[in-house]
């Protein structure tokens, strides 16, 4: 079920890091991001990694040279990608459209694809030398926005690694572009869906009006140190395929055993296990963070194209105590709940308590977030050599503060099962603990009503 972090080494050589420019013109202009994408929670830098295998059509060409060509003709109708960020008044970002380009590495990789074996999987062997953190390039402004290498492997496949910065787009939006790439790889003269900048239409209103709940972005005061330490930390991934998710849906109440999508009950069970491993004070208060795709709940729908961020952070909150001593059906009821509450005038008041609160990031003192990228359409991502063994996510505990956020990941497994990857980043003891609680959760009976409740020992750290 678990999976650790490696002892595959291999040797990556690197040629010293270029801009690649657009293809052709493009506009200079300043274009103003939107108060869902500016928000502080997304200021940073997020890694994906494609893993493709050799395909014996392809003989003769070169991923590098058909990546690096099929990228300057895509920043053409990209071009915001090959600015840099400005920050105005009230901490507003926008891109200002310079065409100096987007960072690009081409390596050499001394290993075989077939080499990491069951490992394809985060965490991943030598994650930094497959995506080289360029000295100086990570800042949030006056840096290259996209980072990307492609790394040659011995058996003719390559890994596409990408870094970029979360302010310029979503997971859906990040798909689109790295898409629109693999077109015109594939020897297109143009992407199928023509980008769509259109922020405005994410912007606060005037005045803005803040006309929902958002515990999400609570100020808390982390007065017993809970926020997770950084020394220590362990990577593991877990694979949840038919069997596991149908023990966890053993754990629901009747009346949501089969109306509960795999989404909320997996979040359910994560909160409660990791909080449970964690151990905080029973009366301190939780927070499981959902990202939740917006697009479908605007009416009209976000214009097709839009790659913008366009999700929302809602929140469920809980007493340790509650979450731990509370059959499943708790956690998954106040799951559902907090899914349930975004809406287009949930947007509308993001954007707004934005604009009122000088960005607040999100909360993070005990705080979880996740989020589903498995409908993104990562491992689909085809520069020619076809669909990825692996797309997605390079790690979890990534943004801001290292060890808050994991991503469910679609995934098969060595017996061609498939199912949900994830990877989770806690404090060593922490994780020990966490792959109890989930062991027993895995193997235990409920099932009936569903409603035994737990006698977890909870102290403070």
């Amino acid at each position: 079920m678990a999976q650790t972090s490696s002892s595959l080494r291999f040797t990556v050589r690197r040629r010293e890091p270029e801009l690649v420019r657009p293809a052709g013109p493009t506009p200079h202009e300043l274009k103003l991001l939107s108060d869902i994408d500016d928000q502080e929670g997304l200021r940073f830098h997020i890694p994906v990694i494609q893993f493709y295998s050799h395909d014996p059509a392809t003989r003769g060409k070169d991923p590098v040279a058909v990546i690096r060509h099929a990228l300057a003709e895509t920043l053409v109708p990209y071009y915001p990608f090959a600015g840099r960020l400005r920050e105005a008044a009230g901490r507003k970002l926008a891109v200002e459209c310079t065409g100096e380009g987007v960072l690009f590495i081409e390596a050499d990789a001394e290993v075989r694809l077939a080499d990491f074996g069951e490992l394809l999987q985060p965490p991943f062997p030598c994650l930094e030398e497959l995506l080289f953190d360029v000295p100086g390039s990570n800042s949030v402004l006056h840096s290259p926005l996209l980072l990307i290498q492609v790394t040659r492997l011995q058996c003719g496949g390559f890994i596409f690694a990408l870094r970029l910065h979360h302010c310029m787009s979503d997971a859906p939006g990040l798909v689109q572009f790295m898409s629109a790439v693999g077109e015109i790889a594939r020897g297109a003269s143009a992407p199928s869906v023509a980008p769509v900048w259109e922020r405005h239409v994410l912007n606060a209103r005037t005045p803005p009006r803040v006309t929902c709940t958002h515990r999400e972005y609570e100020e808390v005061v982390d007065t017993k140190g809970t926020i997770i330490p950084l020394d220590d930390m362990a990577h593991r991934s877990f694979f949840f395929g038919r069997g596991e998710m149908h023990a966890l849906r053993r754990h629901a109440p009747p009346h949501l055993r089969d109306s509960c999508s795999g989404f909320e009950i997996l979040t359910a069970c994560l909160w409660k296990c990791r909080t449970a491993a964690l151990r905080p004070d029973p009366e301190e208060e939780m927070r499981i963070i959902c990202i939740v795709n917006a697009r479908a709940k605007f009416d009209p729908p976000l214009p097709r194209g839009y790659y913008g961020n366009a999700f929302a952070f809602p929140a469920a909150v809980a007493a340790a105590g509650d979450l731990c001593r509370e059959p499943l059906g708790f956690a998954l009821e106040l799951v559902r709940k907090a899914k349930g509450d975004v809406t287009e005038e949930y947007m509308r008041s993001v954007a707004d308590t934005m604009a009122v609160t000088g960005r607040r990031h999100f909360t993070v003192v005990r705080s979880y977030l996740v989020s589903d990228v498995t409908r993104a359409g990562f491992d689909a991502v085809d520069f020619g050599w076809g669909k990825a063994a692996y797309g997605g996510p390079a790690k979890g505990g990534v943004g801001a503060i290292p060890g808050v956020a994991s991503f469910y990941i679609p995934f098969t497994n060595k017996e061609g099962e498939k199912g949900i990857v994830l990877p989770i980043c806690l404090p060593a003891e922490a994780m020990e603990r966490f792959v109890s609680e989930l062991e027993a959760m895995l193997k235990g009976p409920p099932a009936a009503g569903a409603a035994k409740k737990s006698t977890f020992v909870l102290s403070a750290l």
